[in-house]
């Protein structure tokens, strides 16, 4: 028994830690001059709430000109495939 604890302790410690679920988030964004209006899903980081979304969207998307109007909900991996076709070329771009 001695002998096998080393080899437990060496397996557990080896093993990755679980995996955290991933987090999106769904938007609206403008430009202007001329308005332009723009619906994207996101990618975000933790922590997964609209405040943290909001956050991390705005400076995304300021870098490309866009102003962030809301964030529309958060949601898990289970959320992505019935809002692609809605995001069209803004589905994971920013």
């Amino acid at each position: 028994m001695k002998h096998t604890l080393p080899f437990l302790l060496l397996a557990a410690l080896s093993m990755p830690a679980a995996a955290q679920a991933a987090c999106y988030a769904d938007y609206k964004a403008k430009q202007d001059a001329p308005l332009r209006l723009h619906y994207g899903v996101a990618e975000i980081a933790e922590p997964c709430t609209p405040a943290s979304a909001k956050e991390q969207l705005q400076t995304r998307l300021a870098q490309s000109g866009w102003t962030l109007l809301n964030v529309v909900s958060v949601f898990d991996e289970t959320g992505l495939a019935e809002r692609k076709d809605s995001a069209g070329q803004n589905y994971l771009r920013y």
